[in-house]
C-alpha cells in the first residue's frame, strides 16, 4: 500500500489543473478582459522601463496570451514530474503524455464555450511547455544528486 504522502504529492498537480480547467471555462470576453488587462500592466511596466522600446500592442497581447499557455503547462509537467517521481526515460515518457492529453482535453473542452475554440498549435505550445517543465524538473533533480554526491563523499574522505 502506498504511503499517505505518495497521494497527497498529486494534489498540487491537481489543483493547477483545476486553476487550468477554470481559466479555460471562461468565455470569449472574460478571457480577453484577463489576459487584456495583463497585457496592459506589462506593457506599461516596459514602456516605463525602457522608454525607447516601441512595442505593438495587439502583438505584445498575442504573445502574453501564448507566453500563458506555455507558463501553465511548464509548470503543470514541473508539478506531475514531481508527483510521480519519475525515474528512467519510461517514467518521464509517462509524465510527458499525462501533461500533453491534458492540453488536449483542455483544447476539447475549449471548444463548448462560448466564442472559444480549440486549437491544434496550443495543444503544441502546451506541450512543448510541460516539456520544458520535465527537463527542468529533470536538471533540478541531477543538479541535487550531484550536490548530495559531493556532499556524502567531502564527509567520508
Amino acid at each position: 500500500m502506498k504511503k499517505h504522502t505518495d497521494y497527497v504529492r498529486w494534489l498540487p498537480a491537481i489543483l493547477w489543473m483545476g486553476v487550468i480547467f477554470f481559466l479555460s471555462h471562461q468565455g470569449a470576453g472574460s478571457s480577453s478582459t484577463l489576459s487584456s488587462g495583463i497585457t496592459k500592466t506589462i506593457h506599461d511596466l516596459l514602456t516605463t522601463l525602457l522608454p525607447w522600446l516601441e512595442l505593438d500592442l495587439d502583438f505584445f497581447h498575442f504573445l502574453v496570451r501564448k507566453g500563458a499557455h506555455f507558463t501553465a503547462y511548464l509548470i503543470l509537467g514541473l508539478l506531475v514530474s514531481y508527483a510521480r517521481r519519475p525515474e528512467g526515460p519510461k517514467a518521464y515518457g509517462s509524465v510527458f503524455i499525462l501533461c500533453a492529453l491534458y492540453a488536449m482535453s483542455d483544447e476539447f473542452h475549449q471548444s463548448f464555450i462560448p466564442g472559444r475554440s480549440g486549437e491544434l498549435r496550443d495543444v503544441l505550445l502546451d506541450s512543448a511547455g510541460a516539456l520544458t517543465g520535465i527537463l527542468l524538473f529533470l536538471s533540478l533533480t541531477c543538479r541535487r544528486v550531484r550536490i548530495t554526491v559531493r556532499e556524502s563523499s567531502r564527509k567520508s574522505a
